[in-house]
């Protein structure tokens, strides 16, 4: 993809080198479900432990988040994802990195500098304003807005972390107003962390070994702003699907944005080796295929994922440079479906029983549940 291209490139010239990560399945020992940056898969070197490729890496990473289940729906947010990254390991510092951003994002992406505006960390009583950020976009005329809580980057709790400066593109008609936090037409596109802090167990911060540059660009929202579109779904990244879904089902807009990216994002879960279960990765995976079904059935329960046109499949699976075969993934997110079914059958069967005609409480969710296999969630939107 040219995108994508232009991107690597980019840090390849100036003395990056590519990694390899990309699978959404982190390393051994990693105690999180799903890899949800770009810099999850470096933590160690972020930390210090030397990288065998050095201390200049640039790369794309496909990401998972559950955090933002609830937004999607809406023009920019999708469960899985792919994140465009580039890292110093105690190399440049952030100056560096944000002139490097505004270089290719204005002259390499051919985005007008008037459209820009950026975020700045402005201090707390642990770290003080982030005077080289501020300082390096004053140089380069970009507008600036000072923020706290939404510049400070952590991958969790505990870990490395720092202040960050996002950077921001005009979407709407006309002249650019506002700020990023005042106006929503101003999107995201591209973090830069200054990754220079642990967060401890008691909240306090420590001084990582080195200072570490991470950033992140959505691949899926850089495209909808270079393509001029109102939503990542009506990119050239989804053609197939809003060509395909909305001629086999009738959704209402957020509705059928939901369906395509559970059953995208299935798709790419399932070909990297998770299959659906009651635990761990294989329930996030249930989730999205239960969440899926749910809303097609709510108008016509005749509505199944067999009738999937096998180019969905190929394209997703094309696209993540996965291995899995199509009529494997196929057969997955089928058999799931008839579980699924047959659980609602059962439900229903069990729910009818004069015990359960009033309002229910915790004995009797736990009963259905250890008993019946039947979740609470489901369990409520059967009564």
């Amino acid at each position: 993809m040219t995108i994508t291209r232009t991107f690597i490139d980019f840090f390849l010239d100036r003395g990056h080198v590519p990694t390899t990560g990309s699978t959404l399945i982190p390393r051994l020992g990693d105690p999180v479900l799903f890899t949800t940056s770009g810099m999850h898969p470096l933590t160690p070197y972020l930390e210090g432990e030397p990288h065998p490729l050095g201390r200049r890496l640039t790369g794309v990473q496909r990401c998972l988040r559950t955090t933002d289940l609830d937004e999607v729906g809406d023009p920019t947010h999708l469960t899985v994802f792919e994140m465009l990254g580039s890292w110093s390991l105690g190399d440049y510092g952030s100056s560096q990195t944000l002139r490097w951003g505004y270089e290719l994002l204005t002259e390499g992406f051919r985005i007008d500098p008037s459209r820009l505006y950026v975020t700045v960390f402005g201090g707390d009583d642990q770290v003080p304003l982030d005077q080289e950020s501020l300082q390096t976009w004053q140089e380069l005329g970009v507008p600036i807005e000072l923020t706290t809580d939404d510049n400070w980057w952590s991958n969790g709790p505990t870990g490395p972390c720092g202040p960050d400066s996002e950077m921001f593109v005009w979407t709407g008609e006309g002249s650019p107003e506002g700020t990023p936090s005042t106006d929503k037409r101003w999107v995201e596109v591209w973090n830069h962390v200054m990754m220079r802090y642990r967060r401890l167990d008691d909240g306090s911060l420590e001084e990582l070994k080195q200072r570490n540059i991470d950033t992140g660009l959505g691949l899926e929202r850089l495209t909808m702003l270079l393509e001029g579109k109102d939503s990542v779904y009506e990119t050239s990244l989804f053609e197939p699907w809003l060509r395909l879904v909305p001629k086999l089902w009738r959704l209402d807009e957020q509705s059928q944005r939901i369906v395509i990216d559970h059953l995208r994002s299935s798709m790419v879960i399932v070909g990297d080796g998770v299959h659906p279960s009651n635990t761990g990765r294989g329930y996030v995976l249930r989730r999205l295929i239960r969440r899926v079904l749910t809303i097609l059935w709510r108008d016509d329960e005749s509505r199944t994922l067999s009738d999937l046109p096998l180019e969905l499949f190929e394209h997703t699976m094309n696209h993540f440079h996965q291995g899995e075969t199509v009529t494997l993934v196929r057969r997955i997110l089928i058999d799931e479906e008839i579980r699924f079914s047959n659980l609602l059958d059962r439900g229903r069967k069990v729910l009818s029983h004069e015990r359960f005609h009033k309002s229910l409480d915790d004995t009797d969710y736990e009963y259905l549940h250890e008993t019946h296999g039947l979740p609470r969630e489901l369990v409520d939107s059967l009564r």
